[in-house]
């Protein structure tokens, strides 16, 4: 068995270990340097948090045991493809190799496919279900906010 297949391996037992204890179907393992550096699986039955995915889980894990947001040269092994949101949180951390294993025509049939989140995704703006509207807004009290934001990164 290959790393590759032993690190997908373990994504897969954690998502049927999940299911069995009353969770969702869906485990992750975040890997750097061929060793397993945090899991995860899905929480959302359990926290009524309906962002407790796998993927984001182990991710969270990962930066803290690592001590940085920054999880570039890891990989994610999911137990399924992972969804729209989990996809930009590893953009957003660094991860540029993700590996899964049930893919989303494979849950389908069972309710457990992102696909139409991701059709949706790929419209104009204006055409999609969630309107999203630019209104600009400062604070006369306070100065700009990313500007401020970015003043106090230079002082560290």
């Amino acid at each position: 068995m290959t790393s590759q297949q032993r690190f997908l391996s373990e994504a897969v037992r954690l998502a049927h270990d999940n299911a069995e204890s009353g969770g969702r179907s869906f485990g992750a393992v975040v890997v750097k340097d061929d060793a397993v550096v945090a899991t995860g699986v899905n929480q959302i039955l359990g926290t009524d948090d309906p962002t407790s995915h796998a993927e984001l889980n182990a991710i969270r894990a990962a930066s803290q045991r690592l001590g940085s947001p920054n999880l570039a040269g890891c990989t994610v092994y999911a137990s399924g493809h992972p969804c729209p949101m989990c996809l930009a949180a590893m953009r957003l951390a660094g991860i540029r190799d993700v590996v899964y294993a049930y893919s989303n025509e494979d849950g389908a049939p069972y309710g457990l496919s992102t696909a139409d989140i991701y059709a949706e995704l790929a419209k104009p703006f204006a055409e999609q279900t969630v309107k999203m509207r630019y209104e600009p807004l400062r604070l006369e009290s306070r100065g700009d906010l990313y500007a401020d934001w970015k003043a106090r990164q230079n002082e560290k």
